[in-house]
């Protein structure tokens, strides 16, 4: 069902990243004054920045969203709950982890299954702590999995209940398509979100993830993104748009 966007809640939609190996401390700097700026929902960034992300957002509305087992998710279920506990305790509020791949391609769901409830766990017992819930998000990385491993995930999503199920890392061999949005959106609950993530550079790439069922959009672009909206905006005169 389409429903009515403003420019600022196009700019709620965006989890403004920056998850470069070598990214500075002016950098982070810089990420957080732009999603302060532009009021995005979230800046993604490595865990071990939660806390200096944190202070730089102190007494604003966005979020610090830590990336767990990123990018490859090939560590224990024990090592990605520690880091999720350890990220939260640092001032992280919202969690993405990266799904074990070699798992799912075993086909050993009750461990993919074991390994997200222990983080998405996690995320609700510090959110029954918190004014707001902590959202955790699930990174598929489908450009490595074929359409049946998808669908077995969004499967798993739904008996463990996370906030959103991602796309991708954007580390990998692709990012967010509109045909996995769609697909992600079909197969889970409609209590469970879907986050493109990985690629998504123009607006009206980000326009497309929107209309196909996307509820947040992981991007280092984002800043451009709005600002081409707001121009567009502008430019045709009006205050919302219908997606």
């Amino acid at each position: 069902m389409a429903r009515t966007y403003t420019l600022d809640d196009l700019a709620r939609l965006v989890d403004h990243t920056n998850l470069r190996p070598d990214a500075t401390v002016a950098d982070m700097e810089r990420l957080c004054n732009e999603a302060r700026r532009h009021h995005f929902r979230m800046v993604a960034i490595n865990s071990g920045q939660s806390a200096r992300c944190a202070a730089l957002l102190a007494g604003t509305d966005v979020h610090v969203g830590a990336a767990i087992g990123f990018p490859l998710g090939q560590q224990s279920v024990a090592t990605k709950e520690f880091e999720t506990r350890d990220a939260l305790a640092s001032g992280a509020d919202e969690i993405d982890y990266v799904v074990n791949l070699t798992e799912v391609k075993a086909g050993n769901w009750d461990y993919v299954e074991d390994e997200m409830r222990r983080i998405v766990e996690a995320c609700r017992e510090a959110g029954a702590s918190r004014p707001e819930p902590v959202p955790s998000k699930v990174i598929f990385e489908n450009c490595l999995l074929t359409d049946d491993e998808k669908v077995a995930l969004c499967e798993v999503a739904n008996r463990v209940g996370p906030t959103f199920v991602k796309t991708s890392t954007g580390f990998s061999t692709g990012g967010a398509t509109v045909a996995d949005v769609r697909l992600m959106r079909a197969h889970v609950a409609p209590d469970i979100q879907v986050k493109a993530a990985g690629g998504i550079r123009t607006a009206d790439q980000f326009l497309d993830m929107v209309r196909a069922g996307a509820t947040r959009i992981g991007c280092s672009a984002g800043v451009a993104i709005i600002e081409e909206l707001g121009r567009r905006f502008e430019a045709e005169g009006i205050s919302a748009v219908e997606l």
